[in-house]
């Protein structure tokens, strides 16, 4: 595959974040950037800045991974950015076509396991759901239906967690600190297409959002990546307010490429009355024939 322009922005803009004093270098007087040059990259890296100016321009292919980590220090790359830099090396040297098949999962033909739907439907103390790495939700529990209702309420969002954050105006209130919500949603995808290259719909989900949204084609510039694995997150549901939640995303081996995320609220907590709340309140939607969802007029 070509990803050399990938790689070249992605190298660049790394470099970019690094000032010559996190890097442990003098700052000097006459910088044009506040960024590190090629150069000190290169010696940082123990490469020669010929080498060093072959990568920037795009082309992994052939790079050791001695040379790899070498660069990954020289630009204090975390954990993420790391795992996205071998992910663009394979990429570029074709050999992420041996797992390519195992990673390309799709919406439209993927179905949870009866017994994955059980498990899910066990989780009865927070939403419980699995996603592919493009955010599509895949299979959830009652009480994850009814957490993202706004999410099933309009069909443009089918159900992308992504679509919904960028392209419904429900996601403003419905994420209290959207601009942090953002930037993860965008880290998430560009993630996920340093890892799967090849996968057509998150190349055309993420040009319908570069067209539609200047707020995604602003972070997706920048090249940002991060594992999504363990934190707190606050909502504000429409139907039992705000919400303090801790999450978990559990990455299913036995289903490469897709993650099950667990909420929960602090025992005791408003939070955890408010999840008790939502399913009460989802019980008598159900019991009444009435889809556990907000259906939105305006």
């Amino acid at each position: 595959m070509d990803n050399r322009a990938e790689v070249r922005e992605f190298l660049t803009s790394r470099r970019a974040k690094i000032t010559p004093e996190r890097a442990g270098l003098p700052a000097g007087s006459r910088r044009r950037v506040p960024g590190l040059r090629r150069s000190e990259v290169a010696a940082l890296a123990d490469v020669s800045v010929e080498y060093y100016a072959k990568l920037e321009r795009g082309n992994l292919a052939g790079a050791s991974p001695v040379v790899l980590e070498a660069v990954a220090r020289a630009l204090r790359l975390d954990e993420a950015e790391r795992a996205h830099l071998l992910n663009l090396a394979r990429a570029a040297d074709g050999s992420d076509a041996l797992t390519r098949p195992a990673r390309r999962r799709s919406r439209d033909h993927w179905k949870p396991h009866r017994s994955l739907q059980w498990i899910l439907d066990a989780v009865t103390a927070g939403p419980a759901f699995v996603r592919n790495g493009r955010m599509d939700v895949l299979a959830a529990n009652p009480l994850a239906r009814a957490f993202y209702a706004d999410l099933y309420a309009a069909p443009g969002n089918q159900a992308n967690l992504a679509r919904f954050q960028f392209l419904d105006p429900a996601s403003r209130r419905f994420y209290p600190d959207w601009d942090a919500f953002a930037d993860v949603a965008v880290a998430i995808l560009r993630t996920e297409a340093g890892r799967n290259p090849h996968d057509k719909g998150l190349h055309d989900l993420v040009g319908e959002l570069s067209t539609r949204s200047e707020e995604f084609r602003t972070r997706w510039g920048a090249h940002d990546v991060r594992h999504h694995g363990t934190g707190t997150k606050r909502f504000r549901h429409h139907a039992v307010g705000d919400l303090t939640l801790a999450y978990e995303g559990l990455e299913m081996a036995a289903e490469p490429g897709l993650t099950l995320t667990v909420y929960a609220a602090e025992p005791g907590s408003p939070s955890e009355e408010g999840l008790r709340l939502l399913a009460s309140w989802t019980a008598t939607q159900d019991a009444e024939g009435s889809p556990s969802r907000r259906t939105r007029s305006g």
